[in-house]
């Protein structure tokens, strides 16, 4: 693998022929590098990549399978794929051929993963990463078998409970809020249950103030510094959510405030990162526990068990599975176990 000396530039290039998956025999060309190493290392990864064979390094598979994902995938679902893979599993097996990867050294990286201090769920989400990139190599670049099938997997699927806040926490948290923006919005997250995306890609023509309706259709969020709207998360979050008439009031009355905001413009132009900030903020205020953005949809659905409502209505209203709703939603208010027991206590009485 020759590299050239760039004598004009004070830097290195590598010039070579290889075969496209078409068959036709092509010239590349890359200039740039520091080192000839350097150079002759972008050489050996490119042919790599092309002969997409098993004793390709594991840089060079990473490359193929963000290639491949970034036309399956939504920008949002990439974006912590590719922070995952970039801090805790790229640079362990790098340099590694795929088919010299083995159980050790799976091990020996999950070792590494358990001591980095990370959550259980978190643990178990880069190692499905790295289980999720190894079969597809198994499956597309022929490599033999899948060393995390011998290791297992580590940490947890979810957390054994999830946070929320009751309506008197949330009526507290509020009160601390002046700026009309931001307590619309959060109003809107506890009583609907919309996914923070969903809520920041609202616009006034997806509010029926008539009907007293919220049309879910897209999803927003940021990348590289620009707005990108979306379709939902997944097909069943599609849907029409009724509110109650004092919402309805609520997102009337600002939506009469912004005058020069047109029926497709963003209702709420602010980010996930301000409504963060703002619940930091107000939690301190007020001094209720800080919970995360994510976990006021967590509100919404345990008020709504509280309130006897059937899980295939809330799956309806969150755009869930009811699987989910049961598996992860299905946690009772606090005082539900006092009820429970006293229950039991009234049926042995009697």
């Amino acid at each position: 693998m020759p590299s050239y000396k760039d004598e004009e530039r004070s830097s290195w290039y590598c010039k070579f022929y290889y075969t496209d998956w078409t068959g036709i025999r092509k010239t590349k060309m890359k200039r740039g590098f520091k080192t000839k190493k350097e150079a002759a290392a972008w050489e050996r990864e490119f042919l790599e990549k092309q002969q997409g064979t098993p004793d390709m390094s594991f840089q060079a598979l990473y490359d193929l399978y963000m290639e491949d994902m970034e036309h399956r995938l939504k920008t949002s679902t990439m974006k912590p794929k590719r922070y995952l893979f970039m801090h805790h599993i790229v640079p362990f097996f790098k340099d590694k051929p795929i088919n010299q990867i083995t159980p050790a050294d799976i091990r020996k990286w999950q070792n590494k993963i358990m001591k980095a201090g990370l959550k259980e769920t978190s643990q178990r989400q880069v190692y499905n990463q790295l289980n999720a990139i190894l079969n597809y190599a198994v499956k597309y670049y022929d490599l033999p078998k899948n060393p995390c099938k011998v290791t297992g997997s580590i940490g947890k699927l979810k957390a054994g409970r999830v946070d929320f806040w009751t309506p008197g926490d949330f009526k507290l948290f509020e009160a601390k809020i002046d700026d009309i923006t931001l307590k619309t919005a959060f109003n809107t997250l506890y009583y609907t249950g919309v996914r923070c995306g969903e809520l920041l890609a609202l616009s006034p023509e997806d509010i029926d103030l008539k009907s007293n309706t919220i049309s879910i259709s897209k999803t927003y969020h940021r990348h590289d510094q620009n707005d990108v709207i979306t379709s939902p998360k997944t097909a069943g979050s599609t849907r029409l959510i009724t509110i109650p008439p004092f919402l309805t009031d609520y997102l009337k009355n600002y939506i009469g405030m912004n005058y020069g905001i047109g029926p497709k413009d963003r209702l709420f132009q602010i980010t996930r990162y301000k409504l963060s900030i703002c619940l930091k903020e107000a939690c301190a205020a007020s001094g209720i526990k800080p919970i995360r953005i994510h976990d006021i949809r967590h509100s919404h659905v345990s008020l709504l068990i509280e309130m006897g409502f059937s899980p295939y209505l809330i799956a309806e209203r969150i755009g869930d599975s009811v699987d989910m709703v049961n598996n992860i939603y299905g946690h009772l208010y606090p005082n539900k176990h006092n009820e429970v027991a006293n229950k039991l206590q009234e049926l042995v009485s009697k």
